[in-house]
């Protein structure tokens, strides 16, 4: 719960600690969850509020079309291949959720992060993913 204004004088966050990209890239999609949580149990709860984060996996966009035909489009295959979904996801499908999350069907849902990533996460944990040298 450290303050917004405060978290780059956090040790952990000094730029000799940061491995790369893709460690700083996990970090902030680690903390965003977690200040979901403390947020949701702390200040807002007492405004009957509900917070919560969706964290998308690769979506098609544009970008993600661009990112698919470059450099990098041979992990990005590779991924959907082995992933459990098989595939990217959609801009569609993330909505889904978001709806869901801000109807009534959603009233006792605060405090969570929703990971739509097709089990990609997953399989680089427990899957096809997790002894696959290009992943």
């Amino acid at each position: 719960m450290t303050p917004t204004e405060e978290l780059l004088a956090l040790d952990f966050l000094q730029p000799d600690r940061i491995e790369n990209s893709l460690y700083a890239y996990q970090l902030s999609k680690r903390a965003n969850a977690k200040r979901v949580m403390g947020e949701a149990a702390g200040r807002w709860s007492d405004h009957g509020a509900r917070i919560n984060s969706i964290s998308p996996g690769i979506v098609v966009t544009p970008l993600a079309i661009d990112e698919f035909n470059g450099i990098r489009g041979d992990f990005y295959k590779n991924m959907f291949a082995k992933c459990p979904a098989g595939r990217p996801g959609t801009s569609d499908e993330i909505a889904n959720v978001a709806e869901l999350l801000l109807s009534p069907q959603g009233a006792f849902i605060t405090g969570a992060d929703f990971l739509i990533d097709g089990g990609a996460t997953a399989s680089y944990f427990y899957g096809k993913l997790s002894e696959d040298p290009r992943s």
